[in-house]
């Protein structure tokens, strides 16, 4: 059946690297019984008018791997494949967040990349937001996926798509040569790099965007982080200051965000969404991407940052800024108030 294929295609198997580690708001549930959540989930769809709350209730509370089990359930049971079902019960901004929730997180960013590729015109600022936020890791597992789910590989679309210096600096980091966090501090290397990165911006006329992008996609996060302080003993302006002076449009919302998550990846994410809400509608499509993306991943330290950059939880601004079905699952993966 066609579930069944699609979810072999989701098993991702980590080989080595250093993984980061995870804050979840969404976990396993302890006493699990896919049987009993199929049925539910039967009975909601079944329901004359739908009832969206009890689909809520049980997607956005059990892990990806407990979602996949209840759609095997589901499939043995109603002798029907669940997504489908899904697709035909539900519609508008909850479908879309309920199957980005049938996905796994490598699953998701993958079609996430795809969609923002499709058609007339680049979604740029999804791409960026995607490639120069993940780990080396996660994007290991993204090309793996993208390669069995598009059967393209993801460095030709990206180039496909792309052009200039923003691709160049897209293709490096999808070509994931990054180091992996070492032991031991190589102070000289962080001198080195801090000058060279100085030495091809802010200190000559025009910018050596090569040195940088070689810099930025191939050190490990910890030694750039020392390096951009390093960079500061060089520099009038720290990274982000020298970045907005020295390179423009996508490349520079590029490297931003590169810097930004190097720094502080989960505050960068709390500002997105900040910014996402705040703006004059509310740009619901990045509110629900970082959601669903993130909830298996790091959305409980998100929601922290959130609270001590504007002093409000993440609860209450979602409870302010959407409403209806889409409020109810957006609240649900947030998991809490703090």
């Amino acid at each position: 059946m066609a579930l069944v294929s699609e979810f072999l295609g989701q098993l991702t198997i980590n080989l080595g690297g250093a993984s980061e580690p995870k804050y979840p708001t969404v976990v396993p549930v302890a006493d699990f019984d896919p049987e009993r959540d199929a049925a539910r989930i039967e009975t909601a769809i079944k329901t004359k008018g739908v009832d969206e709350q009890t689909i809520i209730d049980v997607l956005t509370k059990r892990s990806y791997n407990q979602r996949r089990e209840i759609a095997f359930a589901y499939e043995r049971r109603a002798k029907k494949d669940m997504i489908t079902a899904l697709k035909g019960a539900l519609s508008g901004s909850l479908e879309t967040v309920i199957l980005g929730l049938m996905k796994s997180t490598s699953q998701y960013d993958a079609t996430e990349i795809k969609a923002s590729m499709k058609g007339l015109g680049t979604d740029e600022e999804s791409l960026i937001e995607i490639l120069c936020s993940r780990s080396s890791e996660e994007l290991v597992d993204i090309k793996k996926v993208y390669k069995e789910l598009f059967k393209k590989e993801l460095e030709k679309d990206v180039a496909g798509d792309t052009s200039g210096h923003f691709a160049k600096l897209l293709l490096a980091l999808v070509k994931t040569k990054r180091d992996d966090p070492s032991n031991v501090v190589d102070y000289e290397k962080i001198d080195q790099d801090a000058r060279a990165l100085f030495e091809a911006g802010v200190q000559n006329k025009g910018t050596d965007v090569a040195t940088w992008i070689s810099i930025m996609s191939e050190r490990s996060v910890p030694h750039l982080q020392k390096v951009f302080d390093r960079y500061k003993s060089y520099s009038p302006y720290d990274m982000q200051e020298s970045i907005r002076k020295e390179v423009k449009g996508d490349l520079e919302k590029s490297f931003l965000t590169l810097v930004q998550c190097f720094e502080n990846k989960q505050l960068y994410f709390a500002n997105r969404l900040h910014d996402a809400m705040k703006s004059k509608g509310a740009k619901e499509k990045v509110v629900t991407r970082i959601m669903v993306s993130r909830c298996e991943v790091d959305l409980m330290k998100i929601r922290s940052e959130f609270k001590k950059q504007y002093g409000k939880s993440l609860y209450q601004t979602i409870a302010e800024h959407t409403k209806g079905d889409y409020q109810r699952v957006m609240l649900s993966l947030c998991a809490g108030d703090d």
